[in-house]
């Protein structure tokens, strides 16, 4: 199987090319580190990319949480924009299989269960319960505490900052894609992915990234809030296997399907700076109660549906892949 893989030169990407080498795959790397024509805005460029391929792995995109409203032009852009030029010519090339990179972020919080009143979804968080250290979202219906659960991929979405509408906005885009052409789209909705090669020192990058570049400087990593948000953190090589499986199962002709991809085994952030800082040996993460808005309490995966439909599980244990992720080098070291 020949396969174009948008991003193939960055993090994630990087990797589902390896994935995909090592399953006997042909990857065609179509990504603007490696030559900045290669932009995925480009029909021309996507047309020629597209010649001889069966398939598409969708990795390309601006990622992570902004500082500021300013970016949303740039994850617009590069987010929806991109893919839709992308989705365009292989309508026209009549390439008919998309894997895409989704986001759990879509979700905004994830599910809680009230005591009383059952599964109930919280509202964004209020500044001044953030100013004043209450982190935990209440319930909406009593004000009483909540209990955090597993989220399925049929919760409801609730996408609550920029980056999130555009991850929806791309599934949105690959569901009427495989609407029109009969071609067949998966949408893998990652949650925290970390390894080897992530971003060093960038605003963009995941919080491992933030608390791996803090230590190889010296420095004690930040863990905002109590450090008591709960995530799932997952190994990028079980994403590569799990973007492999997506490639090479048969596809839904016109439609798209929607996965939870997660380890399974939810952490605390607290936990993955800790976790971290311990391998590395460097200083102890430091609790700031500091917060960003847009950022959700907890949200952890139900990644059931993956392994039942397309035979994939993770295989890297959490104290491992931290562990190894210590001492890996870094994008930009």
């Amino acid at each position: 199987m020949r396969v174009l893989v948008t991003g193939g030169a960055g993090f994630i990407g990087s990797h589902v090319v390896d994935a995909l080498r090592a399953h006997g795959c042909d990857p065609v790397v179509l990504d603007v580190r490696t030559d900045p024509a290669q932009d995925v805005r480009d029909p021309e460029v996507v047309a020629k990319a597209l010649v001889g391929v069966d398939a598409v792995c969708h990795q390309a995109a601006m990622v992570g949480l902004s500082s500021r409203f300013g970016d949303a032009p740039a994850y617009v852009s590069h987010n929806d924009v991109g893919t839709a030029v992308l989705l365009a010519e292989m309508a026209e090339a009549g390439v008919g299989h998309l894997v895409l990179a989704g986001s759990m972020v879509v979700y905004g919080e994830g599910r809680y269960r009230c005591s009383r009143h059952g599964v109930v979804r919280p509202g964004p968080r209020l500044v001044a319960d953030l100013d004043a250290g209450r982190f935990e979202p209440p319930c909406p219906r009593c004000g009483e505490a909540l209990a955090p659960e597993l989220v399925g991929e049929d919760a409801p979405v609730d996408p609550r900052n920029v980056y999130a509408c555009t991850k929806l906005t791309q599934e949105h885009l690959a569901a009427s894609w495989a609407r029109a052409t009969g071609g067949s789209a998966v949408a893998l909705r990652y949650h925290n992915v970390y390894g080897p090669r992530m971003p060093k020192d960038t605003p963009y990058a995941g919080v491992a990234s933030f608390f791996r570049s803090a230590l190889a400087r010296g420095e004690a990593p930040r863990v905002f809030e109590d450090g008591g948000q709960r995530r799932d953190f997952v190994h990028v090589r079980d994403v590569a296997e799990a973007n492999v499986a997506a490639l090479l199962a048969e596809g839904r002709p016109g439609a798209l399907r929607s996965y939870n991809t997660g380890s399974g085994d939810p952490r605390t952030v607290g936990e993955a700076a800790l976790a971290l800082a311990t391998a590395h040996g460097g200083p102890a993460p430091v609790v700031t109660g500091e917060y960003r808005l847009g950022d959700v309490r907890h949200v952890t995966a139900d990644s059931s549906l993956l392994r039942a439909e397309l035979g994939w599980s993770p295989t890297v244990r959490f104290e491992d892949g931290m562990r190894e992720f210590a001492s890996a080098p870094l994008r930009g070291e």
